[in-house]
């Protein structure tokens, strides 16, 4: 009986609590129904709207100051009044358009409208200031600015293709700097935020060698390394890694080359120069096979010209035929090589035994002041002109390069504004400089870059 009680009592209560809370039970299930379903159909919709930060951090090898940091930084950061593209023609940029006059000696720059530096101020013609030799600059109004070059100057195109800057790191780039750690004098790390998307970052953390890049990005200390010339760590590969993802690429700005001192008794012979170069392999593991100072990417033709391609018995014969052949039956030379080149200066050296050649190999770690052979590389500008290289008046021509014919060609090319008549002059200076060569070129260099997947 007493039981009976109970249970009429405790029905008696649900129905009382039912009947006074079924409005809240109700919605609260419906609530709670809606919730099951979003989460379990809807997270992948939500999760990309909430705003986590993107970081990458990237390593590379290099000792860069704040007043120079490489290209790959540069180029977020900033722009130019033109830029360069993949096959090295001139586009507009900060500039939208450009007139030449004065045969070549007025370039006047209409800039457009709507570009502005990372702190919101607008960009004006009063703040491009390259602070060039021998140039005036006019700024007739807000955006239009004039150069008045002193001589004629074809490359100035891709001279101002060097990107702008106030106030230091201030550019017109997609990222701005966040932060930058130095170490004395040399930036250790530098540290870069989107303009449009603000959750992303981007560190750049610089190394000395190849060894201590592979080892941070093994420790974790960077998620991505760029511009690597060899992807083995000691005896293995990082690109076997499982959890690794490589792409090989080619650097077109750098040619692996050997340079001859044409000053030198034995070196000045140029068939002796030509027979070095015959002997050399069509290719190298390190890079892509490279006969002439530039690439075939150049809008400067290179058909019909001279390529030294591997030919032992010819260069043997112009070895015979050598003066320097003739005074001993054995030459033998010094090579001075860059360590990261020490692997290919033995190849050079197992190639030249081949004819005859015996060399000695010494590792240098900067251009020497004095060479008999020195394995190095150049960087190839995006403009064919290389004045500075070859001319015989240059410091900077290392061959000691004398051709009064080069020196005319080098000098027509960089003061002619007309395009298809600079083609005509590169391409003789081409066929001359290969037919008398300072030096031998090789390869533009493999690069990798390796990440985490």
């Amino acid at each position: 009986m007493i039981f009976l009680k109970r249970r009429r009592l405790f029905v008696w209560l649900l129905k009382a609590y039912l009947k006074k809370w079924r409005k809240t039970i109700f919605l609260s299930f419906i609530f709670g129904l809606v919730v099951f379903f979003i989460l379990r159909y809807g997270i992948n919709y939500f999760i990309p709207l909430i705003p986590f930060t993107q970081k990458e951090t990237i390593g590379e090898v290099g000792a860069y100051t704040s007043d120079e940091l490489s290209s790959e930084i540069v180029s977020k950061l900033s722009m130019g009044l033109t830029r360069v593209d993949e096959n090295d023609n001139i586009q507009p940029a900060i500039a939208k358009s450009w007139e030449i006059k004065n045969n070549g000696k007025k370039y006047i720059f209409y800039l457009n409208k709507n570009i502005y530096f990372n702190d919101g101020s607008k960009l004006t013609s009063d703040k491009i200031k390259y602070n060039f030799i021998d140039v005036t600059v006019e700024r007739p109004n807000d955006y239009v600015i004039i150069f008045n070059l002193k001589n004629s100057y074809s490359p100035f195109l891709i001279t101002v293709s060097r990107p702008i800057f106030k106030n230091g790191f201030l550019g017109v780039g997609n990222y701005r700097v966040q932060s930058i750690n130095l170490n004395g004098n040399f930036v250790q790390s530098i540290n870069l935020v989107s303009n449009k998307v603000d959750t992303k970052e981007i560190t750049y953390q610089f190394y000395p060698t190849e060894e201590a890049l592979k080892t941070a990005f093994l420790l974790g200390e960077v998620s991505k390394i760029i511009n690597l010339k060899s992807t083995k760590y000691g005896n293995v590969n990082l690109a076997n890694f499982k959890n690794i993802s490589y792409s090989k690429n080619i650097n077109y700005n750098q040619l692996v080359t050997i340079f001859y001192n044409t000053q030198n008794p034995t070196l000045s012979d140029k068939r002796l120069r030509e027979a070095l170069s015959y002997a050399m392999p069509d290719k190298f593991e390190f890079g892509k096979r490279n006969y002439g100072p530039f690439s075939s990417n150049s809008w400067v033709n290179n058909n019909g010209l001279t390529t030294y391609q591997q030919d032992f018995e010819h260069a043997k014969i112009l070895l015979g035929q050598s003066q320097s052949s003739t005074k001993s039956s054995t030459l033998s030379f010094e090579i001075k090589t860059l360590p990261q080149y020490r692997e290919l200066s033995l190849e050079i050296q197992k190639q030249w035994e081949k004819i005859g050649i015996k060399t000695k190999i010494t590792s240098v770690n900067a251009l020497p002041l004095d060479f008999q052979i020195f394995v190095g590389d150049f960087n190839v500008p995006k403009d064919p002109d290389q004045y500075l290289l070859w001319h015989s008046e240059q410091v900077n021509n290392i061959t000691h390069y004398k051709n009064l014919r080069i020196d005319k060609l080098l000098e027509d090319g960089r003061q002619t504004i007309d395009l298809s008549e600079r083609i005509k002059i590169y391409e003789d200076f081409q066929k001359y400089l290969l037919d008398d060569p300072p030096a031998t070129f090789l390869y533009f260099p493999y690069v990798y870059e390796i990440k985490k997947k």
